[in-house]
């Protein structure tokens, strides 16, 4: 036993709690399980169609392609447009799209400080707010998203849900107990008002937040 789980014994058993200890556990896996619900606002009307008003009102920018063998051409012509390098680093899941028949040098790694444009998935997208939900893990590095100047998501539409709470859901459903370590929100471009109120984009992050909607033609 080792000198914390010695003094966490002695103050369980100071306590009495550690017969106590299984019935706790379970009681507090029903409660996760099953978490009661807050007051919500309705929201009415098509997800899609209220993610995207809602990412351009947080300065996103927003595309929308039929499938996803359409995104290196969409990507291609979003760098182009904006005088931007054809090349970018990619999450391992999008690797196998055509991007060399785009023009586009992409390599499928997670981000370093010399990277000057991410593409990611997603894990979710939530209408009410126009906010990605990322999660992190090998195969998904939160560098994607965080370190280059341009960020460029790509954004099943099955994916879209209406609130945190239903992201929050279906994170559980589909982690179980074995959650990310850590997930990230982005809810357009990285930005502060720390300097006498005057917001400054790309102060903590991306410049740019360009989201590719894949599956509403």
């Amino acid at each position: 036993m080792s000198s914390r789980e010695d003094i966490l014994a002695r103050v369980r058993a100071k306590l009495g709690a550690a017969a106590g200890d299984a019935a706790r556990r379970a009681a507090a896996r029903a409660v996760l399980a099953a978490p009661a619900a807050g007051p919500r606002p309705a929201l009415a009307g098509d997800l899609v169609a209220r993610f995207r008003a809602k990412s351009e009102a947080m300065a996103s920018t927003v595309d929308v392609v039929a499938t996803t063998a359409e995104v290196p051409a969409a990507v291609a012509r979003y760098l182009a447009g904006r005088g931007l390098a054809p090349r970018a680093v990619c999450w391992p899941e999008l690797a196998a799209l055509d991007w060399a028949a785009a023009g586009l040098a992409v390599e499928a790694r997670a981000a370093g400080g010399d990277d000057a444009t991410g593409i990611t998935g997603c894990f979710c997208a939530i209408a009410e707010t126009g906010t990605l939900l990322l999660v992190s893990g090998p195969q998904t590095a939160a560098t994607t998203s965080l370190l280059p100047e341009t960020h460029i998501a790509v954004v099943p539409v099955s994916r879209i849900v209406p609130a945190m709470e239903e992201g929050f859901a279906r994170l559980r459903a589909e982690y179980g107990e074995d959650l990310p370590r850590a997930v990230n929100f982005v809810s357009g471009p990285s930005r502060t008002g720390d300097i006498e109120q005057t917001i400054v984009l790309g102060a903590h992050g991306p410049y740019r937040v360009h989201l590719l909607l894949v599956g509403r033609g």
